[in-house]
């Protein structure tokens, strides 16, 4: 049986948290979703301790603090390094995508041109976090 899922969405660009919350109702998916414009946004969310979530869906590419900048701090504080993190993004940089598994993430999604696609791709990554076990503190 799949669990619902809370999921935090950092992304700065707002067509695509609406394409994310548009997926989300269309799949029927109960995930709670909270959103956050960049990495400093997001670490001010992660602050209570008692509402972390079950997985992060993370861009790159964002203001005042980037994906990777957030990534090395997440993966450097014991209370939230346990978090899984996906990274949501448009850059099939190789170095991109070398680094951030250096970095300690649990997948990497290119986001595609086509809404099927997308949709596609969103289900599937949420339905694993869904069945998979994940650490809860």
């Amino acid at each position: 049986m799949e669990k619902q899922l809370k999921v935090l969405l950092i992304e700065d660009n707002l067509i695509e948290i609406m394409k994310m919350k548009r997926t989300v109702s269309y799949l029927k998916l109960n995930h709670t979703l909270n959103f956050a414009n960049n990495g400093e946004e997001a670490l001010d969310i992660l602050e209570d301790k008692t509402n972390y979530p079950d997985l992060i869906l993370l861009d790159l590419n964002m203001p005042k603090l980037d994906g990777k900048e957030f990534l090395l701090i997440l993966k450097n504080n014991t209370h939230l390094k346990h978090i899984p993190i996906v990274i949501l993004t448009t850059s099939g940089n190789q170095k991109d995508i070398h680094e951030c598994y250096i970095l300690g993430i649990a997948g990497y999604i290119l986001k595609p041109l086509k809404y099927d696609d997308y949709v596609t791709k969103i289900k599937n990554v949420l339905s694993y976090w869904s069945m998979n076990e994940i650490k809860k503190i």
